[in-house]
């Protein structure tokens, strides 16, 4: 096997000038990087990033924490993770997901490894364990999404309150007044985008003296059409319905449409927190609240590799409202409907 002292013989180096090339720990002469580098081609010299990695004591990759054991991966979230994927390559890091359950214990494993320089993490509960952990073990990392009080943290966020705003808004301009609001029923995970969107929606409808419905649906298809199939006895005066559980939206389409309910002639609908590929997946095309995925995956990352690079630069914290995209869900509110057929 051709070690460091066979290029540095064929270099005409030290073995310590061959070891700053490798691993990059000190800088030397562009004329000699170029010739241990032409020895290390001649002979077959194989780099070890890992051990290079730890030379420097920086390895340059940081990992997305994403909790795969309690939360389903919805294509709009794996926007996230593309675009920062993106942005790391472009700031000289690797972006590796790192589906981990949601727990202190899998952090202070993850931070004694030393594999990564920092953490992006994913679907924040309120008040979320990982974030204790990495502050005790002296992780960096910042957040997508914020806990119950993130003042002292990084993070960047969807605007829940704006964005949920903006579609009550929308529906209201169509005469709709009962507008139920959908959300996934997860009592075990405390997810702080859904909460905050929620408390959006009960001071919305307060606000306007109008009916507050909430509906809590498994993050499943088939639970959503079990909802839309039951709709019209269970909710007889709701014209509209918000949806934040684009699992689900699929399925409540289908399900209002198989009992007798015309979408959105008697029951107007708009996905809050989605994307294009969701809202094609149904007849008519949903009218949805696109997600900023890419421009919050790119600016997480940022904040990520800033505090790496600056710990005592400007702490991130971002908010970006969704935005509004037409589709064929929502139409003026009618009549009190009846089923078509049973």
């Amino acid at each position: 096997m051709v070690t460091m002292k066979d290029v540095a013989d064929r270099a005409e180096v030290s073995i310590a000038t061959v070891s700053f090339v490798v691993n990059g720990t000190k800088r030397v002469t562009e004329a000699t990087r170029e010739r241990v580098e032409a020895a290390m081609r001649e002979l077959g010299f194989a780099r070890n990033p890992i051990g290079a990695a730890l030379a420097r004591g920086r390895t340059r990759i940081l990992a997305m924490l994403f909790p795969a054991l309690e939360r389903p991966l919805s294509l709009t979230a794996s926007a996230f993770f593309t675009s920062a994927s993106r942005r790391a390559r472009h700031r000289g890091y690797d972006l590796v997901m790192w589906p981990i359950g949601n727990d202190a214990e899998q952090i202070a494993v993850l931070a004694r490894s030393g594999l990564v320089d920092g953490v992006l993490l994913m679907e924040v509960q309120l008040e979320d364990p990982r974030v204790a952990a990495l502050v005790e073990h002296k992780v960096e990392f910042a957040m997508i999404g914020r806990t119950a009080d993130p003042s002292a943290l990084p993070y960047v966020d969807i605007d829940m309150s704006s964005s949920v705003e903006a579609a009550y808004a929308q529906l209201i301009a169509e005469g709709h007044e009962d507008i139920a609001f959908l959300a996934s029923a997860s009592p075990a995970y405390d997810h702080a985008l859904v909460w905050r969107a929620m408390r959006a929606y009960r001071e919305v409808t307060e606000r306007h003296g109008h009916p507050t419905t909430l509906i809590a649906c498994d993050e499943m298809p088939g639970d959503g059409r079990r909802i839309g199939e039951r709709f019209a006895a269970d909710y007889p005066d709701t014209t509209a319905v918000i949806i934040l559980n684009e699992h689900a939206a699929p399925g409540l389409v289908a399900g209002l449409t198989h009992a007798g309910l015309d979408v959105p002639a008697d029951v107007s609908l708009v996905s809050l927190g989605s994307s294009a590929y969701m809202a094609e997946m149904t007849e008519p095309q949903l009218t949805y609240m696109r997600t900023p995925g890419t421009e919050l995956g790119e600016l997480g990352l940022d904040a990520l590799v800033d505090r790496l690079e600056d710990t005592q630069g400007p702490l991130p914290q971002v908010l970006l409202p969704c935005e509004l995209v037409p589709g064929g869900t929502v139409a003026a509110a009618g009549p009190r409907r009846t089923p078509r057929r049973a």
